[in-house]
């Protein structure tokens, strides 16, 4: 059936199911969502039965927009919009889209604008027509939100278009008479780094991350070029896990090349992931690197972004639908479920998970409706790779800590700008806020404050007690004074010159570059002061050196010419139990708890002995058929 007949067709379903009086003007794909025009958009508000009851009926997401003419003007819908909206909301800006018909009100407190079961948004729309909905006032001011939502406010109609080409490949007729399912791997596999998977049907490609491995430039990127990925164009979507750039560092390089559909992901990780690939084109330029992409590129995929909750329901190709699922990892990582035909075959693809508590996140969820293969990550697969608890992982930090102070030294962290760096905060915040730890500067340098902010921006994707602080106690922990940013090189100058008793929390995470190589060319011939290890150090990389026991340490030097030695006299500590990743008994009770049981699965991401051993693992200990996958195989599912 042609899509405008399928349209029609819809029309009349919904115009049938409509209460009497009540009338449509038009239905459009936009995304995977099926957009209803309306001139009656207070009837719509009235019932909230009525979308509940056509999604349901029509088995599709439905948005309800008003027709232009039945929209008050902005000027008298804001006065409408601050009588209705209780004051303790702290409105501080209205956005109007007559296109679409929809106002963005921004606040402090989004849940006072919404209402109970969203009764106050229902009465706004009553009142003013235009369908409302609500944006948080980032409490930190974040550059890189601000710039996003300007960034699509003015490219509202060209996103638009975009998003009508997208919604009708999307529910465009299934052609093929087959039934099979295949994953192919171009990259993260019996490896860390790069990380990309194609699930293929008959009817669809969808590719599964797309990251670069920082660490190696002979194997830098994913296998792009093989015919499951290309030519790329013939890609239905692009799914990200999260941010790190190990799993999408390389989206913008797809549009450079003839990529032109949507990138799907959760909100927090659009805002971040552009953070890094930003920084990642930034940094290889100043170390004189080859630049995969540019800036036009990384706005190119922005353009394309279609961002979702967890736990919703979304159509990406004609026979394929996508649920996340927290995942625990970082802020908005996403276990992504794929439900492919009309229950022919589900598939978990974990991408970087967390099955634990730690102070950020909620463990990752392995409950699903349904699930024959799993794919999942196997960072700390040997073993003999046990993590201590998150609270030996405290008492361990804060005594190492401590102790750095107490010699009045000063303790550097290299840490991920997102994720580790926030959980390390909270716990340096609490310990300082008890009297564990004197009240010393936390000097947080790179990204981190950036990407700090963004996590205040998205208070909703923390775990229930950290939201608990921040919605009904008032308590933003990320808001401490003992934080400071560092945010001009006069500041960084100021204390390598003047060395005083501190902790230095300095991207990036595996040292390969950022700033932490200033601070450890200044204070690593010091016995006094403590480099802190809070993160997996992948092979290749400086920190894996120091690790190792080097005392020589070759870094740039300050002129750009070549490499100086460094001399490595302070002392070493790594803290085990602030990763991001499940260790090997949360990935082993990760499967076992799974509900329901998978038939197979698929171990990835991680050194060779690290996947193979979890694999062989889980099949002696559970009888599910395993396989440590390879790249460049690809496997048939069904």
């Amino acid at each position: 059936m042609a899509i405008e007949d399928l349209l029609s067709e819809l029309k009349t379903k919904i115009e049938e199911k409509l209460p009497a009086g009540t009338t449509i003007s038009n239905v459009e794909f936009e995304g995977p969502q099926l957009v209803v025009y309306t001139e009656e958009p207070r009837e719509f508000a009235d019932n909230g039965n009525i979308v509940r009851t056509l999604a349901k009926s029509l088995r599709t997401r439905i948005v309800v927009r008003p027709d232009p003419n039945v929209l008050l003007p902005p000027e008298k819908s804001i006065e409408m919009i601050n009588s209705t909206v209780p004051e303790e909301a702290v409105i501080s800006n209205h956005y109007f889209y007559p296109d679409v018909g929809e106002v963005v009100i921004e606040a402090e407190k989004p849940g006072l604008v919404i209402g109970k079961h969203g009764d106050t948004l229902r009465e706004i729309t009553k009142k003013i027509g235009w369908t409302p909905k609500v944006s948080r006032t980032p409490p930190i001011k974040s550059r890189t939100v601000k710039n996003i939502r300007e960034f699509m406010r003015t490219n509202h109609k060209e996103r638009k278009e975009i998003l009508k080409v997208v919604g009708r490949k999307i529910h465009r007729e299934c052609m093929s008479k087959d039934k099979w399912v295949r994953v192919t791997s171009l990259g993260g596999c019996k490896e860390v780094g790069r990380s990309c998977f194609i699930l293929s049907t008959p009817e669809s490609r969808i590719m599964v991350d797309c990251g670069v491995n920082v660490g190696s430039d002979e194997n830098m990127t994913p296998y792009l070029y093989v015919p499951e990925a290309y030519p790329l164009n013939q890609i239905d979507a692009v799914v990200l896990t999260h941010a790190h750039l190990d799993h999408q560092g390389l989206v913008p390089l797809l549009y450079k090349y003839g990529y032109d559909g949507p990138v799907y992901c959760t909100h927090p990780t659009r805002d971040l992931m552009t953070l890094l690939q930003l920084d990642f084109i930034d940094v290889a330029a100043k170390d004189g690197k080859k630049i995969p992409y540019e800036s036009t590129n990384v706005r190119e995929a922005l353009k394309h972004t279609i961002t979702l909750d967890y736990e919703e329901v979304t159509d990406i190709a004609p026979d394929i639908k996508l649920t996340f699922h927290n995942a625990g990892h970082i802020l908005g990582s996403a276990i992504s479920h794929f439900h492919v035909g009309d229950g022919l075959h589900n598939v978990v693809i974990t991408g970087d998970f967390k099955y634990g508590p730690t102070r950020l996140f909620d463990r990752a969820v392995n409950k699903f409706p349904r699930v024959e293969s799993v794919i999942m990550e196997s960072t700390y697969g040997k073993s003999n790779a046990i993590q201590p608890s998150l609270k030996e992982a405290e008492k361990h930090l804060q005594k190492v800590v401590k102790t750095t102070l107490e010699n009045n030294g000063v303790a550097l962290i290299p840490a991920f700008a997102v994720g580790r760096s926030q959980e390390v905060m909270i716990v340096l915040e609490d310990a300082i806020r008890k009297g564990i730890i004197d009240n010393i500067p936390v000097y947080l340098d790179g990204m981190i404050w950036e990407a700090t902010a963004i996590h205040a921006t998205y208070p909703e994707y923390l775990n229930n007690d950290l939201r608990k602080l921040i919605f009904q106690k008032g308590q933003n922990p990320f808001l401490a004074d003992c934080f400071k940013p560092v945010d001009s090189n006069e500041l960084r100058k100021k204390i390598i010159d003047n060395p005083h008793p501190c902790v230095i929390l300095a991207t990036s995470g595996m040292m390969n570059a950022g700033p932490v190589i200033e601070y450890f060319r200044a204070f690593a011939p010091g016995e006094k002061n403590t480099l802190i290890f809070v993160g997996y150090q992948a092979d290749g990389t400086m920190g894996r050196r120091i690790q190792k026991g080097w005392k020589e340490i070759p870094v740039n030097s300050r002129n750009g010419n070549g490499n100086e030695m460094v001399s490595m006299n302070m002392n070493v500590e790594v803290v085990d139990g602030f990763s991001g990743h499940s260790d090997r008994r949360q990935l082993m009770e990760y499967i076992r708890k799974m509900h329901p049981h998978p038939e197979r699965v698929f171990t990835e991401h991680g050194e060779e002995r690290s996947c193979v051993d979890l694999a062989s693992s889980i099949y002696k200990k559970y009888k599910i058929e395993t396989r440590a996958l390879t790249n460049l195989e690809t496997v048939r599912l069904v």
